[in-house]
């Protein structure tokens, strides 16, 4: 009998807890393929820019200890100071954005490696899930293992070419279900 305080959306996702992360789509899914994996670079390898970053930003302030803009009228040493900013946001921006646009991708039916280079180049890479013949999982360091993040190494058959997800939250899990979702179609198709 059914419970009337789960609403039917709830009562599908515990029946199939592998679903398609709701309202996620991407620019080459297809009808019917559902998104069981949106993964980027864990949040903890963004720490050495951001630290970077910080120290740059309060750099200016040290700067009248150093006589290295005095010679500079007051307004060039000002403009100095704006410009340094602007590269300084710029560099954020740029390591932002290439966290945020990296993304790996595993659908049911495939899996996408989306590198984001800059603005206007990026790379994608994609292989089915038949096509994989191996998963493996390297971790490697105390922040990897104390984070639970590292490589996920995809070997796939023939001129495709093997797929890496780099410093990934949670490997094992996802080498998991990798494997499992290749089983599964493998079992398929094997009928």
């Amino acid at each position: 009998m059914p419970d009337i305080f789960i609403s039917q959306r709830e009562q599908e996702k515990e029946e199939n807890p592998v679903d398609s992360k709701a309202g996620l789509r991407f620019e080459t899914q297809e009808e019917g393929e559902k998104i069981i994996f949106l993964l980027r670079k864990h949040w903890v390898t963004n720490i050495p820019w951001l630290f970077l970053a910080i120290i740059l930003i309060l750099a200016p302030l040290v700067l009248p200890y150093f006589p290295l803009l005095t010679f500079l009228p007051w307004r060039y040493q000002l403009m100095a100071i704006i410009l340094w900013y602007l590269l300084i946001t710029a560099f954020v921006l740029e390591r932002f954005l290439s966290w945020y646009f990296n993304v790996y991708i595993v659908t049911d039916q495939r899996i996408i490696d989306y590198d984001f280079y800059n603005l206007l180049y990026k790379d994608t890479c994609e292989a089915d899930i038949e096509k994989i013949q191996d998963v493996s999982v390297k971790m490697g360091g105390m922040g990897q293992v104390i984070f639970n993040f590292g490589n996920i190494l995809i070997e796939t058959a023939g001129a495709i070419p093997n797929l890496e997800f780099e410093q990934v939250p949670n490997p094992a899990s996802v080498a998991k279900v990798i494997h499992e979702l290749r089983d599964k179609i493998g079992g398929e198709q094997g009928v």
